[in-house]
């Protein structure tokens, strides 16, 4: 092999080695975390064990300038600017990631703007904080995939047809006191206005999805 050759060789098994793969750590917003850590530490992990290595409750906020460390009732007071928000490490992100994406929309209403249920706030944001551009580039396929299914579907599994629920980059998360982590493991009939709406992710037949409908993917 020729000096140049092995040169450019060597160039490329070290770009190989160099280059980051995606990130394991996703940061989702989806109404009171309460609900979002019972469907996806106990529901998602029933279809994929031991996809999770890590899932907390905390906060999140879109800008990186709001305040640090906020506390539970100073968030609810909506006027901090953070996301009630479930920060999940994935053991294999290449395999689980896009079906926890998936499975995010399954059990909350991404069409009601800052609201999920009786729980009105920019803190009940339908929202996913991603980590690098190829989370970014999943999590918008994901939208886009399910945005066509409910634009040729008869009914919705939501409250409406049009998707609202918003993609940021991540910021700090700021975890939540002890005693809400797995709160409803602790307290199992304490609040939670989360519910199933799907019973499977839907195939988009574009236009002549409709007639296809016999074959019902949602639960209302």
């Amino acid at each position: 092999m020729s000096s140049s050759a092995s040169n450019a060789a060597s160039a490329a098994s070290a770009a190989s080695t160099t280059t980051s793969s995606m990130s394991n750590t996703v940061s989702l917003g989806a109404g009171c975390y309460w609900g979002t850590e019972k469907f996806i530490k106990s529901d998602f992990q029933k279809r994929f064990p031991n996809s999770l290595k890590t899932a907390r409750v905390g906060f999140m906020s879109p800008e990186k300038d709001h305040p640090k460390n906020p506390s539970y009732n100073a968030v609810c007071t909506g006027k901090t600017g953070h996301v009630e928000v479930l920060n999940v490490e994935l053991n294999d992100p290449e395999t689980h990631f896009r079906e926890l994406i998936k499975f995010f929309f399954f059990f909350h209403d991404p069409t009601t703007k800052d609201k999920q249920g009786n729980d009105a706030g920019t803190q009940y944001a339908s929202a996913i904080f991603v980590r690098d551009e190829e989370q970014k580039r999943i999590v918008n396929e994901v939208i886009d995939e399910l945005q066509q299914s409910l634009k040729h579907a008869k009914k919705s599994p939501y409250s409406g047809s049009k998707m609202a629920t918003a993609v940021h980059d991540a910021t700090t998360f700021f975890d939540a006191e002890e005693a809400h982590q797995e709160y409803l493991t602790k307290n199992p009939s304490g609040y939670c206005n989360h519910y199933m709406r799907m019973q499977e992710w839907p195939q988009n037949d574009g236009e002549n999805g409709d007639k296809k409908e016999k074959k019902k993917w949602f639960n209302r």
